[in-house]
């Protein structure tokens, strides 16, 4: 297998099946591609067939989207849990990552990873930071994740650090989320996060061994 992956410093959607096939103990190879420089449409059309990252190659097949892979990966290491053993966890397991796929427009453009107008490159990884959002609709956005977070910990999360108590394809689908929040210092008390709950979760993340092999191999790629 071959995992198709733009800059590491700031491919969100990239980290994703990342993250989902380091947990899996899958065998494959990385091609980082630049997302921003002269070859780049031409390198991405080469390997994906939406000249977007990321896709995985596997068995003649690629399969692109970070939601295919992460369900290709389930499918193929069924002995990994990467959905919560409990059907209802599972479910709404399910209902926050295709929420998390497709939604939150403004906290994505707001805050976006990668170079800005101005030239400056914002990451997932690294010391820099960005001053928070202004926007009514980037708030709304963060209540939302808080609401999230705060609801499933509550309901599913007894059980361990993470959303649905174990590790799961959520989890994976939420880390580039906090990166976002730390970069651009977003205070989640400030938007429902009463008692801290939804912060510690999001250090949590931060803090997943496999995040931080991705933020290692990211910093020395950008050094």
């Amino acid at each position: 297998m071959e995992l198709i992956v733009g800059n590491m410093a700031f491919s969100t959607w990239s980290l994703r099946p990342w993250l989902v096939l380091k947990r899996c103990g899958a065998e494959f190879t990385l091609r980082e591609l630049p997302l921003y420089g002269p070859n780049s449409a031409r390198l991405l059309a080469e390997h994906s067939p939406t000249g977007k990252v990321p896709a995985l190659k596997v068995e003649g097949v690629t399969i692109w989207d970070s939601m295919a892979i992460c369900v290709f990966a389930a499918e193929r290491f069924p002995h990994v849990p990467l959905w919560p053993a409990d059907p209802h966890a599972r479910w709404l397991a399910r209902s926050v990552v295709c929420e998390f796929h497709a939604g939150f427009g403004a906290l994505r453009n707001e805050c976006a990873m990668g170079p800005d107008a101005a030239g400056v490159i914002h990451t997932m990884v690294g010391p820099d930071r960005a001053p928070p959002p202004a926007s009514e609709s980037v708030a709304a956005d963060v209540r939302r994740l808080v609401a999230i977070i705060r609801e499933m910990k509550a309901r599913f999360g007894a059980g361990g650090p993470y959303l649905f108590g174990d590790w799961s394809i959520a989890d994976a689908f939420l880390t580039p989320v906090a990166t976002r929040f730390r970069h651009y210092q977003i205070d989640l008390a400030a938007h429902g996060d009463v008692d801290g709950v939804a912060a510690a979760y999001v250090a949590e993340l931060l803090q997943q061994p496999d995040f931080l092999e991705w933020s290692e191999q990211a910093v020395a790629d950008r050094t």
